[in-house]
């Protein structure tokens, strides 16, 4: 018996039983579906972290005092002045590994023009700030190098900040406004980048040349922190040991001494959030993939029934020459159409879940390939496994018997 006379035969049993046949693919297209749409919300998780993080900049370093013990009490990184100037000029000088670097000092208080005000956070920093962070100018321009050097009182709003104080849509640009009672020009205004992957405003701040906030708001002489980018993600571990060795020959520790710096990496950040979206998505898959299981028991229980209620006509079969891989394919054959009709219908909800979800939940999606073909191939096999044995079953039937089979 050749193969089209067997998907014939297949087809045939299949319509004979429509409703059957649909309630057995039910558990494939739930089964293919959920795995799909699962997918998709996992790993449009972890493309919307890994924007997110590459809006910061995914080879950001930042380096900030170790946290000093005095009297067994460990004090706040923000109290330490481990980090000089002289730190921040040396990077400048010798680090190979690494592009912008820029000191960082930073104050919270209250912002005020007018009638308006709000809490904030003033950041002093120098240019390179600006490509580190990828923050850039929406209207005005950005404080130069001279102001840096002597310590103007100018500064860069971000959107929040401005929406507060001047809610009338009045150009910021050329207003003076106060921040802790000391005034500040606004010479620009960022553009909008809108909530980090943490939940933070990053337009709730105001920049200022780092000089100013050390000498006018702090009254320091020491840096909080220096925040550097590696010339490119891949040297962000060369960049790190680089930098660790040129503050470690400034600071000159003792050899029982710890570090009195900690350097920290936006790509570590980004690593320990993907490898937790991965573990959600893998998580998310297997609870999907017990529905292919299933629908794969249930292909196997309908079999069972099938080979059942068709004994007669299987010894019939035999009787007049169809040989047990005959009978084997013919009921393995209609395992794997009920899999595979139940395997493209599922591909269609799932892709059709994860818009809807997209659209509606407005949660970021990404539907990859390989997830769709997975999908596809392991409901594929699930037929073949789950019919495998009820169709070896039907083959091995004794045909006398199977005639007399009431």
């Amino acid at each position: 018996m050749n193969g089209v006379n067997l998907l014939k035969i297949a087809l045939r049993a299949l319509a004979n039983n429509k409703m059957r046949g649909f309630l057995t693919m039910l558990g494939i297209i739930i089964g293919v579906g959920s795995v799909i749409t699962m997918l998709a919300i996992g790993q449009g998780s972890k493309k919307s972290i890994q924007s997110q993080i590459s809006e910061i900049g995914s080879n950001v370093i930042t380096i900030q005092p170790g946290g000093d013990i005095r009297g067994g009490v460990r004090q706040s990184s923000s109290d330490v002045q481990t980090l000089k100037i002289s730190d921040y000029n040396s990077i400048v000088e010798e680090a190979r590994y690494v592009s912008y670097v820029s000191p960082t000092v930073n104050s919270g208080g209250q912002v005020i023009y007018g009638g308006n005000n709000r809490p904030t956070t003033v950041y002093g920093i120098n240019g390179d700030y600006m490509e580190i962070r990828r923050y850039t100018v929406d209207d005005g321009d950005m404080f130069s190098d001279q102001d840096i050097a002597t310590a103007a009182k100018v500064c860069l709003l971000g959107q929040t900040v401005v929406e507060d104080l001047f809610p009338g849509g009045e150009n910021p640009v050329g207003k003076i406004i106060r921040f802790n009672k000391i005034p500040f020009q606004v010479v620009g205004v960022l553009k909008s980048k809108g909530y980090n992957s943490m939940g933070m405003d990053q337009d709730d701040l105001i920049l200022a040349p780092y000089t100013t906030i050390q000498k006018r708001v702090l009254a320091i002489t020491h840096l909080q922190g220096i925040t550097c980018s590696a010339v490119d993600e891949k040297y962000t571990e060369e960049a790190i040991d680089e930098l660790t060795e040129i503050l470690r020959r400034n600071h000159k520790p003792r050899d029982t001494d710890a570090d009195d710096f900690r350097i920290r990496s936006t790509q570590e950040l980004s690593e320990m959030l993907t490898s937790t979206s991965d573990l959600m998505t893998i998580l998310l898959a297997a609870v999907a993939g017990i529905s292919l299981l299933v629908g794969g028991i249930g292909i196997m229980n309908i079999m069972y029934v099938s080979v059942t209620e068709r004994t007669r006509e299987i010894g019939l079969r035999m009787s007049i020459g169809a040989k047990g891989r005959d009978i084997l394919a013919q009921f393995l054959i209609e395992s794997i159409l009920i899999s595979i009709t139940g395997g493209i219908i599922g591909v269609v909800v799932g892709v059709g879940a994860a818009v809807l979800v997209n659209v509606i939940v407005h949660f970021p999606i990404y539907i990859q390939m390989w997830s769709v073909l997975l999908s596809f191939a392991v409901c594929t096999f699930t037929g073949v496994f789950f019919g495998w044995y009820p169709a070896k079953k039907a083959a091995q039937l004794d045909p006398i018997e199977a005639i007399r089979y009431e």
